[in-house]
C-alpha cells in the first residue's frame, strides 16, 4: 500500500512539472549570478547585538549587573565584530566587478571595516544619548529618557542611522541601506544612511519621514511626522539617467524645528533658529530666524 502511494505521488509530480513546462520558465527567468549575497537575518543578529553593547539591559539580555556586565560586553563585542565582518565580506563580494570570490583583499578590508565600526561605537553611543536627550526635553509627553529609548520610534530609527550611516562613510556596500530599511519597516521612518545628522536630533511621531541620501542636519533640530526632505530634480547624464551622489537634498542648520507635513526640497539652506509650519512646500532657502507657515 506504502508503494503504491509513492508511486501516485510520483507520478501527480511528473504531472505538474510537465504543466508547469519548468524548462521553458527558467529560460525565460534568465541567468541568475552566483554571488555570496548579505544574509539579512545575519544583518539583524548584528543589529540586535550593537543595540544590546550599546544599551545593555534595555536590548538583549536584561538580568545583567555590575558583576558580570564587562564578560557579557567583551563576549557581544566579539560575537558582533566577528558575525559583521563575514556581511561586510559579503558586500565586498557582491559589489566586486571579479569573479573570483572571498579575495584576501576583500578579506583585510572587511576585517578593517568591522573593526573601524567596534571602535566607533563609543562615539556612536555618545551622540545617541544626546538624540535621546532632545526627544525627553522636546516631548512633554516623555515620561523618562528609559521610556524614550525603550519606546520611541525615532531613537530606533537612529540607532539604526548612527550605525548605518558609520558603515557609509566606510564605503561599505549595500550593508548601509539594508540597516536603515530595517528601521524604515519597521518605524515608518526613512533616512538614507549616507543624510549627515548632528547630535541632538529628535524625531518626534516619525510616520512618514523622509531624509534623502544628501541631506545635512544640524545640532537640535526637530522634525515631526510626514517631513520630506528631498529632492527637487535629478540632473540627468548623456543617456537621460539621473547623476548619482550630487548634493541635491536640503541643508537645516542648527535649532531647526519643522512641522508635521512640511515638504523641503532641494540644495536650499534652512537657516538657524528658523521655524517651518505644518504642510509648508518650500524650493527656496529660508534666512535664520525666520517663520514659515501657509
Amino acid at each position: 500500500m506504502n508503494i503504491n502511494k509513492s508511486k501516485d505521488k510520483k507520478t501527480s509530480a511528473n504531472t505538474n512539472h510537465e504543466n508547469f513546462h519548468i524548462d521553458e520558465i527558467l529560460k525565460e527567468l534568465g541567468e541568475y549570478p552566483l554571488k555570496k549575497y548579505p544574509n539579512r537575518k545575519n544583518i539583524i543578529k548584528s543589529i540586535n547585538l550593537f543595540k544590546s553593547i550599546l544599551f545593555p539591559g534595555f536590548f538583549g539580555l536584561s538580568e545583567i549587573n555590575p558583576l558580570n556586565i564587562n564578560h557579557h560586553l567583551a563576549i557581544l563585542i566579539e560575537n558582533a565584530c566577528e558575525l559583521i565582518q563575514g556581511e561586510i565580506l559579503k558586500g565586498l563580494c557582491f559589489a566586486c566587478p571579479k569573479e573570483k570570490q572571498l579575495c584576501q583583499e576583500c578579506f583585510k578590508r572587511s576585517k578593517t571595516m568591522a573593526q573601524q565600526l567596534i571602535n566607533n561605537l563609543p562615539k556612536i553611543k555618545t551622540i545617541l544619548m544626546s538624540d535621546i536627550e532632545a526627544s525627553y526635553l522636546g516631548d512633554p509627553a516623555a515620561v523618562s529618557k528609559d521610556e524614550v529609548l525603550f519606546s520611541y520610534p525615532g531613537i530606533q530609527a537612529m540607532i539604526h542611522h548612527r550605525i548605518a550611516h558609520q558603515l557609509f562613510k566606510e564605503n561599505v556596500p549595500i550593508l548601509p541601506r539594508i540597516i536603515s530599511e530595517l528601521a524604515h519597516g519597521q518605524t515608518g521612518i526613512d533616512i538614507h544612511p549616507g543624510a549627515k545628522i548632528e547630535e541632538s536630533f529628535f524625531i518626534d511621531h516619525g510616520t512618514g519621514v523622509v531624509i534623502g541620501e544628501t541631506a545635512e542636519i544640524g545640532k537640535n533640530v526637530r522634525i515631526y511626522q510626514g517631513v520630506t526632505l528631498g529632492a527637487k530634480s535629478f540632473p540627468l547624464d548623456a543617456n537621460g539617467n539621473p547623476i548619482k551622489g550630487i548634493p541635491r537634498h536640503p541643508i537645516i542648520e542648527d535649532n531647526v524645528v519643522i512641522y508635521a507635513g512640511a515638504t523641503i526640497l532641494g540644495r536650499i539652506t534652512i537657516g538657524k533658529g528658523s521655524v517651518i509650519g505644518g504642510n509648508v512646500w518650500l524650493t527656496n532657502s529660508v534666512a535664520p530666524g525666520q517663520t514659515v507657515i501657509n
